[in-house]
């Protein structure tokens, strides 16, 4: 095979040849039905081969995957499966009764964008945290447009008391300040995702560490900060200096999908003194011997910061129960598909033993 692509390049670590009919590709967009990735013949556009996902245990491809095709020169390849992942972030579909939503997989860290402007907030960024821990890869947190703050220093310890032994680093697309110390996560053959809600800056800040113009770029209005989705699809852009990155729409709403390892990094702190209360099943709200209370009595824990804690929990407990639901749901599907499927070839074959 003579290919023209080293997939190493892209971030893969594998053999160039599956088996006989087989080569790996990573996706590089998701387009509905249709995918855009990148193998060793170059880019390809591909779509799921027929008959294949069909045992509900295989990952859908989303951004990043690193998939299995039957490579077609002429014309759409075949993605047969996905391969295992290193990494991988996902939220609760914002469309009731869906589940789980993928947004990216296999990249090295995480970039939770937030602006310096209103859109900057505690309790959002905690989220962020908290599936950026899950997702298995490293959370590096950019606070964008510093160029118009006035208060640097104080956001960023403001932000530290949530961050969980994230990197803080503020940075402003316009004037270059903060790039120079990207220099550890943005490196070749390595994959960062952009996190962060419309307007905070994601489409300029790629553009300034590309070098050149590759995303569209729309502005925010003044009087709330709020910005216009300029990215509509999740895309893997592969940089001039050999890194890539994953950039994503804007997330208006980032619902917690099974997230109790992320919790446990993100919120540390309140665990800590969690571990410390008289009673295991300790709710902290009235109970004698609260170690959590009376860390926020010490000021040593904000309030805020424990409502967060239990919020998220909440969400991350009950989507384990939607899920498990909805596994339930389609078990019974599949045992009434099977039990129709008999009942007609016992209708065809006039009886219930096989046909000879």
């Amino acid at each position: 095979m003579n290919f023209t692509t080293d997939m190493r390049d892209y971030g893969y670590k594998g053999s160039e040849i599956i088996d006989e009919k087989h080569i790996p590709a990573r996706i590089t967009a998701v387009h509905r039905e249709r995918f855009e990735a990148v193998c060793g013949y170059g880019q390809i556009s591909a779509r799921i081969k027929t008959g294949a996902y069909k045992d509900g245990l295989t990952e859908y491809p989303t951004a990043g995957d690193f998939v299995s095709i039957e490579y077609n020169p002429i014309g759409d390849s075949l993605i047969a499966d996905t391969l295992p992942r290193s990494s991988f972030f996902s939220r609760k579909d914002p469309t009731p009764g869906r589940g789980e939503q993928a947004v990216a997989a296999n990249f090295d860290y995480v970039f939770i964008m937030q602006s310096l402007n209103h859109d900057l907030n505690l309790r959002r960024l905690e989220r962020y945290l908290t599936l950026s821990w899950q997702s298995g890869a490293i959370p590096v947190i950019l606070l964008t447009k510093a160029d118009i703050s006035d208060n640097i220093s104080g956001a960023v310890r403001d932000i530290s008391k949530a961050a969980a032994g994230a990197d803080i680093i503020p940075v402003s697309s316009k004037t270059g300040y903060g790039l120079d110390r990207l220099g550890d996560y943005i490196c070749p053959r390595k994959t960062a995702v952009f996190l962060g809600s419309s307007g905070v800056g994601k489409s300029s800040f790629v553009n300034a560490l590309a070098g050149e113009e590759i995303m569209n770029v729309s502005g925010i209005r003044e009087d709330d900060s709020k910005g216009r989705h300029t990215t509509t699809h999740r895309q893997l852009v592969l940089l001039k200096s050999g890194a890539m990155i994953i950039d994503t729409p804007g997330m208006r709403e980032l619902g917690m999908w099974d997230a109790a390892e992320g919790i446990s990094t993100a919120f540390g702190d309140v665990e800590k003194f969690a571990r410390m209360c008289r009673f295991s099943d300790c709710r902290h709200e009235n109970e004698p011997g609260c170690a959590v209370r009376e860390a926020i009595e010490r000021g040593e824990l904000s309030e805020e910061r424990l409502l967060s804690y239990k919020k998220l929990a909440s969400e991350s407990e009950a989507s384990d129960k939607q899920d498990m639901l909805r596994k339930k749901r389609e078990r019974f599907k599949d045992i009434a598909l099977q039990n129709k499927n008999r009942r007609k070839t016992e209708r065809r074959f006039g009886g219930k033993g096989e046909h000879r």
